[in-house]
């Protein structure tokens, strides 16, 4: 076996057993523990030992035996795993978990840059008795930056990787590295579910050659009406009378042989929907990995962080065994580390806080994971000082995103949705766990992008808690069946509110909209057929039926022809040949073989707003009846960067530009339908779709091929202009070198003036 696929099998070695050790440390630094849970971090330390000394990874060799040392005296009473001594030994970890994250080109270099770091790590290791206990810092004061402690042993230096916005503020913590180091595109399937592949397929080929003497049977059939047909021909239409009773007979066995053919026929088909139905069923679980994968880093980010902050805290994961889509668990690691470290920043109070409050000092976390009504529901939840609902109404009063009257009457739940609004922190003074207003709007945008809903409640002084629901699987999605205009569409469950049936007398029209109370509020109505762009239908009177989207605090009703009950689809993507097609996220097909087109929620939401704003749906939007002889210029800025796209919006429009902004390239491709623009500005780096394959979304559209476009990108390098270039960008401006004259020089160049 080659070096470097043992180099492989090193990096699983080491996610599994960091794992292991990272998770049972936190645990033993809690108090005293028996031999039998020490001894499973030993057998850890001794496997990593073995594994580097095959591949002559000598610094991990002695790392590694000096931190089984100090477990073997731990099991034997001689050595108390005090917080300190957990500190070294978790660095340990640590540097073997950042080697193996090394590309292994890159490793001797590597191993070079950082020998003394480990001979210094082996040395503490092997010095654990005469650690010190931690003493621990006197608490700062609240809302004061807080500064991270200077380590004692310099940090590995881990080869650059793509930033990452749940990254701890402390110390590096454990984290899977096969994955990161090596990318590639198997996947781990477990000996059992294998086992029942192969049994599956075993019955599947079986059932195949029943099938071949089925076919016999009715090969028989075949010949048997043959002769029959030949004892009955006679002259002028006159059977001969002698053929006639052995045509009977022949008669019988025919049909004694069909009945047999049908029966066996039957029998094939039910057997065969079972197997296929369980082939889908192991295919689907394949893909499912117990929810502790995607946790285990937690604890450790928990603790270090809570020492950091100088707060107590008992940190809780329940349902580890829960069941999650491989793709959906790798995505939940950001937001889910955006909302523990909210808890502990923003929540939880530190210990002399929580005594004067009449609570213990040790505040309690809890990160929870349950199956719930065919869909996933993960909570994060603290007993905290709870949301400040007054100092949250002067935010957003602060930031006129609505006047101090209406903040008053805001519901609780039209309140906490300005939490996730980009740039929005409840903090007066930033530091550098929070108040810089990023954070939440990561947790939203993630759960929205997976098809799910994300809600808060809080109690004042008792604790927060948020709720995310998703999907349990993204290939397989349980959708509400409905007709429009005769044709079949699906919306996803996780994204709906509810459902409403009234009478057309109950809607009222205001301003040339309609809407229906419910709840003490108005819900606007929406014709499904308008906003889809469909046939529009003349109202008849009588029954109506609608399907209410809810959506940051507003709830919106699309009008549907009828409903066709619940329905769990296979998700097939869309061909990327089609591009973005308005309001549709994938394909599905139906159990009658019809194809089912799976709505976009998030797609809906923004049409519909631009309808209740005096628009029309996507590609559908008003014209004035009588345009002003002068009009501003429109431009469409495209960054995934709130502060660069407030610069270059404020910029813009301070030069007499009309501006819209767009979070990233997909929404920024979706915006491009509503409205004519005269420009875009867009970034390189967004999620869900860049800058590259925006350009080229453009440039293949008839409708948008003489559309001026301008990339603004950090990239500098020339091979990255000339990417952008080719893509076919008609201007490429490094962000290294932004001026304001520069942006608008190039700005009028394209397009020229503000107004035309």
């Amino acid at each position: 076996m080659s070096d470097f696929a043992l180099l492989d099998l090193f990096r699983e070695e080491v996610d599994i057993h960091a794992g292991v050790l990272t998770a049972g440390l936190i645990e033993l630094e809690k108090g005293p523990a028996g031999p039998e849970r020490i001894e499973p971090l030993m057998r850890a330390a001794h496997s990593l030992k073995g594994a580097a000394r095959v591949l002559g990874l000598e610094s991990v060799v002695g790392i590694a035996h000096a931190m089984e040392d100090g477990l073997v005296a731990a099991k034997a009473g001689k050595l108390e795993l005090t917080p300190a001594r957990v500190d070294i030994l978790l660095r340990g970890v640590d540097w073997i978990v950042a080697l193996a994250a090394v590309n292994e080109p890159d490793l001797p270099g590597w191993l070079v840059a950082q020998a003394d770091t480990a001979d210094e790590l082996e040395r503490r290791l092997r010095a654990l008795p005469e650690t010190e206990p931690v003493v621990p810092a006197a608490p700062e004061p609240e809302g004061e930056p807080i500064s991270p402690p200077v380590p004692a042993v310099q940090e590995p230096a881990v080869p650059p990787a793509a930033p990452e916005p749940a990254a701890p503020v402390s110390a590096v913590a454990a984290q899977p590295v096969a994955a990161a180091a090596v990318p590639d595109r198997s996947v781990k399937i477990g000996a059992e579910v294998l086992n029942r592949f192969v049994n599956l397929a075993s019955e599947s080929l079986v059932e195949a050659h029943r099938m071949e003497d089925m076919l016999s049977g009715l090969d028989a059939t075949r010949q048997g009406l043959a002769r029959l047909a030949v004892l009955l021909q006679g002259r002028n239409g006159v059977v001969p009378a002698g053929n006639l009773g052995a045509a009977c007979r022949l008669l019988d066995e025919i049909r004694a042989g069909l009945g047999r053919s049908l029966e066996e026929l039957d029998a094939h088909a039910r057997r065969s929907a079972m197997t296929a139905e369980a082939q889908f069923r192991e295919v689907v679980a394949s893909r499912m990995r117990p929810f502790e994968e995607g946790a285990r880093s937690f604890p450790r980010q928990v603790r270090d962080l809570a020492r950091e902050l100088g707060k107590q805290v008992q940190f809780e994961v329940r349902g580890g065994a829960t069941l999650v889509d491989r793709d959906i668990l790798a995505k939940l690691e950001a937001p889910l580390g955006h909302l523990l470290r909210n808890a502990l920043d923003h929540g939880v109070e530190r210990p002399e806080q929580r005594r004067v409050a009449g609570k213990p000092e040790t505040a309690h976390l809890r990160l929870e994971a349950r199956h719930h009504a065919g869909l996933l529901l993960i909570t994060v939840s603290d007993d905290g000082r709870g949301v400040d609902r007054e100092q949250l109404r002067r935010k957003i009063v602060e930031r006129n995103l609505t006047t101090a009257p209406l903040a008053m009457h805001l519901s609780d739940g039209e309140l906490f949705d300005f939490l996730f609004l980009p740039g929005l922190s409840t903090r007066d003074v930033t530091s550098q766990i929070s108040g810089r207003g990023v954070g939440l709007d990561v947790v939203q945008s993630m759960v929205h992008a997976e098809g799910g809903a994300v809600t808060v409640e809080s109690a004042v002084g008792s604790g927060t808690l948020f709720r995310l629901q998703l999907p349990v699987t993204r290939s397989v999605v349980r959708a509400l069946m409905v007709q429009i205009d005769g044709e079949p569409y699906a919306f996803p469950l996780a994204r709906i509110g509810y459902l409403a049936a009234l009478e057309s007398a109950e809607l009222k029209t205001v301003e040339g909209r309609s809407y229906f109370a419910a709840n003490g509020a108005s819900v606007a109505w929406i014709p499904g057929r308008e906003l889809l762009g469909l046939t529009p239908q003349e109202s008849a009177g009588g029954r109506l039926q609608g399907v209410v989207l809810e959506h940051q605090g507003d709830a919106y009703a699309i009008e549907v022809d009828a409903f066709l009950g619940e329905s769990e689809l296979v998700v097939r993507p869309l061909d990327a040949r089609f591009g973005k097609v308005p309001h549709v996220s994938a394909v599905s097909v139906g159990e009658d073989g019809m194809p089912v087109l799976i709505l976009d929620v998030d797609d809906l939401f923004r049409s519909i707003a631009s309808m209740l704003s005096g628009g029309l749906a996507v590609g559908r939007r008003n014209r004035l009846a009588a345009p002003e002889r002068r009009r501003a210029r429109r431009i469409l800025v495209v960054d995934d960067s709130i502060t660069v796209r407030e610069l270059e919006r404020r910029l813009l429009e301070h030069h007499g530009y009309d501006v819209d902004v767009a979070v990233d390239g997909m929404e920024g491709w979706n915006t491009l339908a509503l409205s004519r623009y005269d420009l875009v500005v867009s970034d390189v780096d967004m999620p869900r779709m860049n800058g590259i394959e925006l350009v080229r979304r453009i440039r293949a559209d008839p409708r948008f091929q003489q559309l001026p476009v301008m990339i603004v990108s950090y990239k500098d390098r020339e091979e990255d202009r000339l990417a952008g270039l080719e893509a076919g960008a008609d201007f490429y401006l490094a962000k290294s070198g932004f001026r304001d004259d520069a942006l608008i020089h190039a700005v009028r160049d394209l397009i020229g003036e503000a107004e035309v």
